[in-house]
This record gives C-alpha cells, structure tokens and sequence, in this order.
C-alpha cells in the first residue's frame, strides 16, 4: 500500500513561491555586484569635451600614416610600429598598457621597446592593449588593440 499524498496548503505554495522568487533575487543581486565590481569605470570625465576634440586629434593621428600592432607569443609581447611605406618608426615616448577589456584588476603598466618583447605572463582569453605614443612632431597617436592568447 502507498502512503496517502499529503495535501497542497496554501503554506506549501507560499513556500514555494518564496523560495523560487528568493534564488532569482539572490542570482540578480550577485550579478549586480559583480557588474559593478569588475566595472572599470569611466573612458574620460567630461564625455562631451572629450568629443570637442576628437576629430582634430583623429585626423592628425591618421595623417601621420603609423601602423601600429601587436602579437603575443612564448610569453612575450611585441609591439611594431611602421609608417605608410613600412619603414619601422621611433616615437618619442611610448607606454603599453595591457588588460582584460572588462575589468581593470588585472591591469598591466609598462614602457615598452620598438620591435623588442616585453615579456608577459598573460593568461588564456581576451587581452587588450592600449598603446600610447608621440610622434617626433608632438603629435599623440593612441591604438587599442585587442589580442586573443590562446592556451
């Protein structure tokens, strides 16, 4: 013989409603947190003063013709800088900066040498690498690139 089934209360239902809106609400509240925890926060300050001068340095950085890339390979990482015709340029100052594209807890700084290997413990994923340079006429030429390292 089976046991009878117990009858569905209506405390059983609250229960069940309770514990169902309970793990959506503890589910959204740990991705809100870790939304604004890994959040880098702002690109500039003033978003529209940043756009005043956009074009103009833009255009410069363009007219200059520099290539700029970047790879990444027996944990090291290059960065080659060429003009139009591929001749390799020297700017007067260049700084890397190296970063997961979502979050800035893993943020690399460094200067780093033309057409040498910076070397680098980056892990599996998706990298990016801010590049920031002046050209010999005072020009600021900026590139973010980014990089997929495999495992």
């Amino acid at each position: 013989m089976t046991a009878p089934a117990k009858p569905l209360t209506g405390r059983k239902v609250f229960a069940i409603f309770a514990a169902g809106f309970s793990i959506i609400i503890a589910v959204n509240l740990t991705l809100a947190v870790n939304a604004v925890r890994t959040f880098p926060g702002l690109e500039v300050e003033n978003s529209y003063v940043a756009s005043q001068v956009f074009d103009s340095r833009r255009d410069a950085q363009e007219a200059l013709g520099w290539q700029i890339d970047a790879a990444y390979a027996d944990g090291a990482l290059r960065i080659d800088m060429t003009d139009r015709v591929g001749n390799p340029v020297a700017p007067g100052d260049l700084t890397v900066r190296v970063g997961r594209p979502t979050m800035e807890a893993q943020d690399l700084d460094g200067r780093a040498a033309l057409g040498r290997a910076l070397p680098l413990d980056l892990a599996p994923g998706r990298w990016r690498v801010d590049v920031a340079a002046t050209a010999p006429d005072g020009t600021p030429v900026e590139k973010r690139i980014l990089l997929w390292v495999r495992s």
